[in-house]
């Protein structure tokens, strides 16, 4: 692979709004890619590296790594979809995703799960995707985990907060195990969450995306697709908006031509393009089958000291409850930052604040992931985005159960007490309260503090033209050379952090739309 040296203090060469004098720019490609994160930049690379020209268009700016900030707020505002605020259409369900150049990939935990067996097998036999066994893939793990620098935490990269974690899961005698992340001499920092400053972690930003550049890729960010061009049922290009991150005024419209197209842009805005594009549909499914692992952040204070927002951000997992056989439901040992843990403990104004932060170093945190089903439905109600996205009465009893296993964790682990994630401010000190407290909570809307870091599902994948929107090469059913490849393409939710299944998935289907074009 060509080397390319790209400074910090240069950053990428990427076309940006500012850069644009012309009103209209057309372009011409093989492929152009609609979106920079795991996917489109796998894409992008593969199809590059072969040979191919490639244009990758990204809505979000470019912010280079040197001028991330390390302040989580100001970096919610600057690399995330609607400036950290996207919510689902009740209010009660906080979506967050990357829109930035890297996409999600900037701003995720750096952790990394394959696909479990158990939903692969799920796809194979209930969506027909055959195809995809752990044989056919493990090829495509492998790959992508040795370019990102996957490895399993090694005891040093195990932090206070997820050393509490094991030490409450052995006490109960359950499973847990470090987590594998991307990341490269890791800074221990702990912000994640707001990019990472130090290039430790492997996101697309500092991998795929360089690397298909130096290739020939061109990559253009504050420039949105508006829709995807069709003739006779092929698709021939993209007709998107460059406009001025500050000020969003338009800047130009951009025309790109290309005998293939990728909508790489994630579960969300993917079939907001479909839709706005009006094709892709016949199956009526595009923007259906949301599913987004609702979350919550525990929070327990314990006699000892534990600063959770000190070293890796994300240690070690409890994967006891991970089958769905089981419960379908992991807990990660998460670390917070103090902004992070004053939204959670909601700890009031003047004295009552005072009182709580000055204890936040004691303060330990924990992330909860559950398999959800998928009930919800991206849309638009006139010009306005819409996540129609609620637990459902299927899923709430895992919710509460989930709640329940995580309190139980930090109380065996020797926690003082337990800050329930319900938007009524609730801690338990005991077993007996914890019972109490998780039995009476009903599936109301503005029940629990939620948030999804994982959105996925919108354009189902399978061979069945009136269930799914692709095939299984995540080619459109309806228009040829019209490919989707990021996490709206999962069947069901995978129960765990998803970012290396986009990337083995999306190079699965770059190998396939090279042998389409062979």
């Amino acid at each position: 692979m060509k080397t390319v040296k790209l400074a910090r203090e240069q950053g990428l060469p990427v076309t940006q709004a500012s850069d644009i004098k012309e009103s209209t720019i057309e372009l011409t490609a093989d492929v152009v890619v609609v979106g920079s994160g795991a996917g489109g930049a796998v894409i992008a690379y593969e199809m590059a590296a072969a040979g191919k020209s490639v244009i990758i268009l990204e809505a979000g700016p470019y912010v280079p790594s040197k001028d991330f900030t390390e302040k989580f707020p100001d970096m919610l505002e600057w690399l995330y979809e609607d400036q950290g605020a996207q919510l689902n259409s009740t209010g009660d369900l906080g979506i967050l995703q990357g829109r930035c150049v890297g996409g999600s990939t900037v701003v995720n935990g750096a952790v990394t799960f394959r696909t479990p067996d158990v939903i692969l097998e799920k796809w194979n036999s209930e969506y027909g995707l055959t195809a995809l066994t752990k044989e056919a893939l493990t090829p495509y793990f492998d790959r992508v985990e040795k370019n990102l620098s996957v490895h399993e935490n090694q005891p040093h990269e195990i932090a206070k907060h997820s050393q509490i974690l094991n030490r409450g899961a052995k006490a109960l005698g359950y499973s847990h195990k470090p987590l594998k992340r991307n990341t490269k001499n890791c800074g221990l920092t702990g912000h994640c969450l707001s990019g990472c400053a130090s290039d430790r972690k492997q996101s697309s930003l500092v991998t795929y995306l360089p690397w298909a550049i130096s290739h020939g890729a061109k990559l253009f960010a504050d420039t949105r697709a508006m829709t995807i061009d069709h003739v006779d049922g092929k698709a021939v290009g993209v007709t998107a908006e460059t406009r001025d991150p500050a000020t969003g005024k338009k800047i130009a419209d951009v025309i790109v031509r290309a005998n293939t197209v990728v909508s790489s842009a994630g579960a969300v805005q993917s079939p907001l393009l479909f839709l706005r594009s009006k094709l892709g549909n016949s199956s009526g499914q595009v923007g259906k089958n949301f599913a987004c692992h609702p979350s919550t952040l525990m929070l327990a204070e314990f006699d000892e000291e534990v600063h959770a927002w000190r070293g890796a951000a994300l240690g070690s997992y409890v994967d006891e409850f991970e089958h769905p056989d089981k419960g379908g439901f992991i807990l990660e040992g998460g670390g917070s930052g103090p902004v992070e843990i004053a939204m959670a403990g909601e700890p009031g104004t003047g004295k009552d604040y005072v009182s709580f932060m000055s204890n936040a170093k004691n303060m330990c945190s924990m992330v909860t992931l559950f398999h959800d089903h998928n009930v919800g439905h991206i849309y638009y109600d006139g010009d306005k985005k819409v996540i129609d996205y609620d637990i459902s009465d299927e899923d709430f009893p895992t919710m509460q159960r989930v709640i329940k296993e995580a309190a139980k964790v930090f109380l065996a682990a020797g926690a003082k007490r337990v800050l329930l994630p319900t938007i009524k401010k609730t801690e338990v000190r005991s077993l007996e309260e914890l019972d109490q407290q998780i039995d009476l909570l009903e599936n109301e809307p503005h029940t629990m503090r939620m948030i999804s870091y994982h959105p996925q599902g919108t354009m189902r994948m399978g061979p069945d033209k009136s269930k799914s929107v692709v095939d299984g090469q995540g080619q459109s059913h309806d228009i040829r050379g019209l490919y989707v490849a990021d996490a709206s393409l999962f069947p069901t939710s995978v129960i765990v952090n998803p970012q290396i299944t986009v990337y083995a998935l999306s190079t699965y289907i770059a190998d396939k739309m090279l042998e389409a074009m062979a």
